[in-house]
């Protein structure tokens, strides 16, 4: 018995691939995301990418979490897997479940208890998790509407307050300099250019540097606190603990633990990545 899980975004995809419950062997590909790919994109990707690198044809069970997979996408992607793996495995069974990147979230970090899940990454997302399923959702909105407590918005504050004076003019000219970016470069990155998001996102190398200035450090506390009032408070569970998956979250864990405690949470677990929960998971 084989149990394949991917955690995919739109730029990667990792693929864990266990057999008969033996230590995962890690793969990976391109990212699928079915909203903005087409069936042959991702077809392409199954049968010159991951399969190739497989040698199991057992019986297996595949668990999708992405980036995209919504409701209505599922179908797409049931087609295109099932039509993939039918040529590799042969007449083994092939199981397809897929789901949303923000189950992986909360089945990562809450596994099967009930609990608060978070994605803090370029940008951000909750969920109320019931130890099955996802039960309450305050929406995200993009890193124009909302988002707060991911990276696109720390940079949005962050370079705010470096061109109008809340932080220091030493720290806005040394970060032009190390940076090589003028006002005007900018300027034209967040309104011209393409994902102006992971640009400003971008700031945090930056930001983790310097976290030694106290006025800086404030900044971080407050955009996650943000995140706290916005989008946990509506749930109005803070008994349960506060998991979190993504990048900012790992690397600003400190911060973050402050930050959930002064709005009256308890943080939970903490990952970079849902592939380590999401084995713990599928394992139970």
């Amino acid at each position: 018995m084989t149990t394949i899980i991917a955690d995919s975004g739109s730029t990667k995809t990792d693929w864990s691939i266990i057999e008969n419950n033996s230590c995962p062997t890690l793969l990976h590909t391109q990212g699928i995301n079915p909203a903005l790919m087409t069936d042959e994109d991702i077809e392409g990707i199954l049968n010159n990418e991951l399969l190739p690198q497989m040698e199991t044809k057992d019986e297996t069970t595949v668990h999708f979490y992405g980036a995209g997979v919504r409701q209505e996408m599922i179908p797409q992607m049931q087609r295109v897997f099932e039509k993939a793996f039918a040529g590799f495995t042969g007449s083994n069974i092939v199981e397809f479940s897929f789901h949303s990147d923000l189950l992986a979230a909360a089945r990562a970090v809450c596994g099967k208890n009930e609990g608060i899940a978070c994605i803090l990454g370029t940008g951000a997302n909750s969920c109320l998790y019931d130890g099955a399923s996802i039960v309450q959702n305050t929406p995200a909105l993009g890193f124009i509407l909302g988002d707060e407590g991911g990276g696109a918005a720390l940079g949005k504050r962050f370079l705010n307050a470096i061109f109008k004076g809340e932080l220091p003019q030493a720290m806005r000219d040394d970060y032009l300099k190390t940076t090589q970016l003028t006002l005007a470069d900018i300027i034209r990155k967040v309104y011209k250019e393409p994902m102006p998001n992971r640009f400003l996102a971008s700031t945090s190398l930056y930001i983790k540097e310097h976290l030694d200035n106290q006025q800086l450090q404030q900044l971080v506390v407050d955009n996650f606190r943000l995140f706290v009032q916005r989008n946990l408070k509506p749930y109005g569970r803070k008994d349960l603990p506060v998991g979190v998956v993504g990048s900012i979250g790992w690397h600003y864990r400190e911060l973050l633990a402050e930050a959930i405690a002064k709005e009256g949470y308890t943080l939970g677990c903490i990952l970079k990545s849902p592939m380590e929960g999401l084995i713990r998971y599928h394992n139970q």
